[in-house]
C-alpha cells in the first residue's frame, strides 16, 4: 500500500467517525463498505469534508453474487489450447459466497485532489432489494440507479423518476441477475395477422453454449507442426 493510499485511506475514516470497513485487497484505490443506515451521512461527508472533496459520482453499479465461486465453463486449462468449452452443469443452487447477494458500488472522484474512492454497500433483502437514493448529493446518479434498477432490479428508495432505462417498455425480469435465463423469458415476433409485434413464451431449448475460438499464432502453430 502505498503513502498516498494509506493517508487517504486513515483521512476517510476519520471523517466518516467508525461508519465505513476498510474493505481488504483493493489495489487501485481505498475501498469501504458502508450500511444502508449510514448511507447518506457517509456520502455528504465524502463530497464535503476538507482532504476528501468527493464532488463527481463517476459511476455506480450493482453485483449479484448469487452464482459466485460456481462456473461452466473450463478456464486456464482450456484457453491454453486455444478454445474454452463448457463443462457439466453444475446443481443448482447458490455458490460460496456468503454475504449479501446484492451488492450496489460506488466510484467517488474528487477532481480538486486528484484522488479516487469506492463504497461498497450490501443489501439486506433478497426479495425486494432497497437503499437510499443519492440523487440529492450528486445529480449524476440519477441515471446510474435507473440503470441499476433495470438491470438488477435494486429500488432506490427517494429516487424521483424510477423506471427502466435500458430494457423494452414491458420488458419481464432484470437480466444482470445470475437467475435470468441467457435466452430470457419471453421471445419477440411480428404477427401479420395481428400487425402488431407480439410476445410469445421462449421456444429454444435451454443448454450450456459451447463456443470455440480458435487462435492462429507462434504457440499453436508451432504445437501443430510438432505433432
Amino acid at each position: 500500500m502505498s503513502a498516498e493510499f494509506a493517508e487517504l485511506t486513515q483521512r476517510v475514516l476519520e471523517a466518516t467517525q467508525g461508519r465505513l470497513e476498510v474493505v481488504d485487497g483493493a489495489i487501485d484505490c481505498p475501498t469501504f463498505a458502508v450500511s444502508a443506515d449510514d448511507l447518506l451521512e457517509v456520502c455528504q461527508t465524502l463530497r464535503d469534508a476538507e482532504g476528501l472533496k468527493f464532488e463527481q459520482l463517476v459511476d455506480l453499479c450493482g453485483v449479484d453474487y448469487l452464482h459466485y465461486g460456481r462456473s461452466e465453463w473450463e478456464g486456464e486449462s482450456a484457453t491454453e489450447h486455444g478454445f474454452s468449452r463448457a463443462v457439466e452443469t453444475v446443481e443448482e443452487g447458490i455458490g460460496n459466497w456468503r454475504g449479501s447477494r446484492f451488492v450496489v458500488v460506488y466510484h467517488l472522484l474528487s477532481v480538486s485532489l486528484n484522488q479516487r474512492l469506492r463504497l461498497k454497500l450490501p443489501v439486506a433483502d433478497d426479495e425486494l432489494p432497497m437503499v437510499p437514493t443519492v440523487t440529492e448529493i450528486w445529480n449524476g446518479a440519477n441515471w446510474f440507479e435507473r440503470e441499476c434498477f433495470d438491470l438488477f432490479g435494486i429500488v432506490f428508495e427517494g429516487h424521483p423518476d424510477l423506471r427502466r432505462i435500458l430494457t423494452d417498455y414491458g420488458f419481464i425480469g432484470h437480466p444482470f441477475r445470475k437467475d435470468f435465463p441467457l435466452e430470457g423469458y419471453v421471445e419477440v415476433r411480428y404477427d401479420p395477422d395481428k400487425g402488431r409485434v407480439v410476445y410469445e413464451p421462449v421456444q429454444l431449448e435451454r443448454r450450456v453454449l459451447v463456443p470455440r475460438v480458435i487462435r492462429e499464432d507462434h504457440r499453436y502453430l508451432r504445437d501443430q507442426e510438432e505433432a
